[in-house]
This record gives C-alpha cells, sequence and structure tokens, in this order.
C-alpha cells in the first residue's frame, strides 16, 4: 500500500495534522517512537489561552488567534478541557496598574470571546482570592481562560484520526527517509523491534524538538532554512496550596509569570520555566536552580512558605520553539511556521514551534498545504467537531455528571465523576450495558476496575504501564503501590 499521507511524531500537532487529513479522505500513517504524548505534549502547563504576556511583545496575531482556538477546543472536548477563572495580584514594584489594566481590555476583546468571562478588577483583602496570600498583595484582577489535560487532547486526537481510517503506530521509530520510483521510502523500527517498510506520497515531519533531527534522516541531508530553539519548561507539583478552582498568575522581577494552577483535586501544579536546553529532549529534567526558582516565587506571594520536601512530584518538557535569533528566551515567539520543500519532487512538510492552544488551526492550515500539494482538494471540517467522548450536550460537564449519576447508582459518584472527566461519553464504553459493579471485573484497588484497564488498551494504544500513570490518567500520584503492581501484573499477565 501507498499512503497518501506520513505523519512522524505523536504529540499534539503530529496526531492534529493525521486526524483532520484522515477526515478529509487522505490515506495516513503516523509514527510515534516512544508513546503518544510521551514529550513536550504532556508536559505542558495544561492551559488553552491567549498568553497574556506575549501581549508585551506585540504578538497580537499570535494571541488573537489562540484566543480564537481557546473556545473552539472547549466546545470539541468539554469533557477535558474546562473554564478557569485567574487571580492576578498587582505587584507595586512590577508593572503598573494601569498597564495590566489594559493588557486584559485587550485580551477581552481581541478574540471574539463568547463563552468565556470578562476580566474585571478584585479585592484580595479579606476574600477567598487572598486568603492564603501575603498581605501586601490587596488588589489584583481576574480574567477567564481554559485548563485542559494535555495528554488525553493527544490521545483523542489520535483515537479520532484512528476512527476515521489512519493507522496510528507508537513505539514505531523513524530510521531513514528515501526516495524510490517517485515515492518516499520509509524504513521504521515497529514495537516488535522489526524493521518495516512503508511507502507515501507526502511526509509531515510533526516530531517536536526532533524536527531537524528528522531531516537529517534524508540520504542527501535535506536542509531547512528554519531552525528551532529548545527552551526548557519546568513544573513543580506539591499538596494543594489553597482552596478553591481557581488558578494564580503571579509576576516575577525577571518579568517572566508563574502559575500555580489546581491540580487533580488534591495538589497545585506551578510553573513554568525557561531554560535553554540542548541534550536530547527525552532527558530533559527538572534542574535543582528550577526548582528553587519557582519555590522562591511562590514563597514571594503566599504567606505559607513551600519546601522543596513538598515537591511530590514535577516534570520536564522541552518547546521546539522558531529560532528567530532573539537572545532572550521569553521573547522568542511562540507562533510557528510550516515549511515545505521539495525533496526530489517529493514533498516533505516540517512543522517549527506552535502552542497546545494552535494546535487544531495549525493542522488545518498544513494539510491545506498537504492536499494541495497531492491534488486532493477537500474542505476543513474540525473547527465545529467534537473530539471523542465530547459530545455531552453543552460545555458545563458538571452537568452531565450529575445526569449521568442520577442513571448510574452502582458506581459510586466519585468513580464516575472520574471517568466523565477522562473519558466524556465514552464512558459508557467503559461501563457496558449491565447494571452491576461485577460487570467492570476485577477490582485492583482504591476504585481501579478492570473494564477501565481494558478500554485503555483496546482504544487508547496502551502498551505499558507508564502510558495509564502518567499520560492517559495521572493515578500515578496518588495510587498505592499494592495497586499499581496489581496493575503491572494484569498487564503482563497480557
Amino acid at each position: 500500500m501507498i499512503y497518501d499521507l506520513f505523519v512522524i511524531g505523536g504529540g499534539i500537532n503530529g496526531v492534529g495534522i493525521a486526524r483532520d487529513a484522515a477526515g478529509r479522505g487522505l490515506s495516513v500513517y503516523l509514527a510515534e517512537q516512544y508513546d503518544l504524548a510521551s514529550g513536550t505534549s504532556s508536559a505542558s502547563t495544561k492551559l488553552i489561552h491567549g498568553g497574556l504576556r506575549y501581549l508585551e511583545n506585540y504578538e497580537f496575531k499570535l494571541v488573537r488567534d489562540a484566543l480564537i482556538e481557546r473556545e473552539i477546543l472547549l466546545k470539541s472536548a468539554p469533557h477535558i478541557i474546562s473554564p478557569m477563572d485567574f487571580i492576578l495580584p498587582h505587584h507595586k514594584d512590577l508593572r503598573p496598574y494601569w498597564l495590566i489594566r489594559l493588557g486584559l481590555f485587550i485580551y477581552d476583546n481581541l478574540g471574539g470571546r463568547e463563552i468565556l468571562k470578562k476580566s474585571k478588577s478584585v479585592k484580595l483583602k479579606n476574600t477567598e482570592f487572598g486568603k492564603e496570600l501575603d498581605s501586601s498583595f490587596t488588589k489584583g484582577f481576574m480574567y477567564s481562560d481554559c485548563w485542559a489535560d494535555d495528554a488525553r487532547l493527544v490521545v483523542l486526537n489520535a483515537m479520532d484520526a484512528r476512527d476515521k481510517g489512519a493507522s496510528v503506530n507508537t513505539k514505531t521509530k523513524c530510521l531513514s527517509l528515501e526516495h524510490e520510483d517517485g515515492k518516499w521510502k520509509v524504513t521504521v523500527l515497529n514495537k516488535n523491534n522489526e524493521q518495516e517498510i512503508i511507502y507515501a506520497k507526502m511526509i509531515a515531519n510533526a516530531s517536536g524538538p526532533w524536527v531537524d533531527n528528522v531531516i537529517s534522516k534524508t540520504k542527501d541531508k535535506l536542509n531547512s532554512r528554519y531552525k528551532i530553539k529548545m527552551v526548557k519548561g519546568s513544573h513543580i507539583i506539591v499538596p494543594k496550596l489553597y482552596e478553591g478552582d481557581f488558578a494564580y498568575i503571579f509576576q516575577n522581577r525577571d518579568n517572566r509569570i508563574v502559575f500555580t494552577i489546581p491540580y487533580e483535586g488534591k495538589f497545585t501544579a506551578i510553573g513554568t520555566t525557561d531554560v535553554e536546553y540542548t541534550g536530547d529532549p527525552i532527558d530533559a529534567k527538572t534542574s535543582e536552580d528550577e526548582k528553587f526558582y519557582l519555590i522562591a516565587l511562590v514563597n514571594e506571594y503566599f504567606k505559607k512558605d513551600i519546601k522543596k520536601s513538598d515537591i511530590i512530584w514535577d516534570y520536564s518538557g522541552i518547546r521546539p520553539l522558531v529560532n528567530d535569533g532573539n537572545s532572550n528566551i521569553s521573547e522568542v515567539t511562540r507562533d510557528y511556521v510550516l515549511d515545505c520543500k521539495s525533496y526530489h519532487n517529493l514533498p516533505i512538510l516540517s512543522v517549527y514551534g506552535g502552542k497546545l492552544t494552535s494546535y487544531r488551526h495549525l493542522s488545518e492550515e498544513a494539510v491545506d498545504i498537504i492536499s494541495k500539494q497531492l491534488n486532493v482538494i477537500k474542505p476543513s471540517w474540525t473547527k465545529t467537531a467534537k473530539l471523542p467522548g465530547g459530545n455531552i450536550g453543552g460545555v458545563n460537564i458538571n452537568i452531565y455528571i450529575k445526569s449521568l449519576c442520577q442513571q448510574i447508582h452502582w458506581i459510586d459518584k466519585e468513580i464516575l465523576s472520574r471517568y466523565v472527566r477522562l473519558y466524556g461519553t465514552k464512558v459508557k464504553d467503559i461501563i457496558g450495558k449491565e447494571r452491576s459493579i461485577n460487570a467492570l471485573g476485577t477490582h485492583f484497588g482504591e476504585g481501579i476496575y478492570q473494564a477501565e484497564i481494558d478500554y485503555l488498551i483496546s482504544q487508547e494504544f496502551v502498551l505499558e504501564l507508564d502510558d495509564i500513570l502518567w499520560r492517559r490518567t495521572k493515578l500515578g500520584l496518588y495510587l498505592s503501590e499494592e495497586t499499581i503492581k496489581n496493575i503491572d501484573d494484569y498487564l503482563r499477565g497480557m
């Protein structure tokens, strides 16, 4: 078989391109060398947002496009994307009050906001928003953006691509790119550790931090005029710092900002950093300096200090930014470039840069280019389409959960709520039609049943324990060693 499109990379841009292309009728093969979202796409700050601070760099188009995408994505996957209020305390020694107010006014009106609330000034003293903050912070601002489960967003796009005919292959590494008889000849090492030859008419190189490395796999060393600047962003997870479903956005004296975000019910996520990186992206780790940077900033704002010993987990990801020559890492553009080149008259499209928020628009633009190259012109379709599980009848997940709990009495409400926030309407594929807890199969402990694990294996490309614990879910944060061992034993037995 000769595929229309061979996609390299199972991060958010790769699966987004595969999904859009498959939905337009193209035959697609996607190869991911590790697991879906195993790199940058599961290590973000988990926000669908315009990027308020990018206004300072005059990147109005970038912010506008992202703000428009914000509500498109919310409508497409309301089970894994939800509105969130952000509190920005005013720091008298940093940006002036009037400048922030102006920035938020622009932010409110730049992207055609319909669902999310507009920004406003708020008092911090003697209110829920300032209860845990240092008493020197008395006023601030509130605005709305969206929180997202980044790794699940990747998986849902991969599922939709597969359901539309794409071949999605994890643990499949691209070894070489050659031309043969007017088509691409791609050698891969598949999950069975066997070499395999795939033929395709076009290649989409969406490998993120590895984009330059993939290009170098061409026999004649294809070059691109674009290069990436790898920037490491790290986060730490600590026990919950405050009550409430809102996040904070804190300014720092180096002009960067750091978020504190409610995380998995019991925790607070703190991040991110901006550190230039030169190693292998898969080896990225949170440095001691980054940990202390985040701790020091949080301690400047909160009454109660946190310590390094409070860190429960940390994670780092590499942002493959377009190298625009800017020496200030915080000012390097977060926009993307799509570079389409010809290699022995064969087209290859490489993706440089991009944000989680812009992935759908990036994918749509990429497939427009791909379709033109292949002379298969079909209209774009993802702007109004739901992702798997997203058809809950609106964007309020709490209403759907309440309705489902009234229908299903035989599953604990906490378990059912967790299912819905992960799988949306696909929860019905897990629990089946029987009305008994026995229908969920073996109980591994702490509300984890065989039916969920079977679903993840059969529908969500799971091959290993970490795929479940840290990407399809975040159960690794709080499951006991015994429960984890029970799940692992089950996987090994299969």
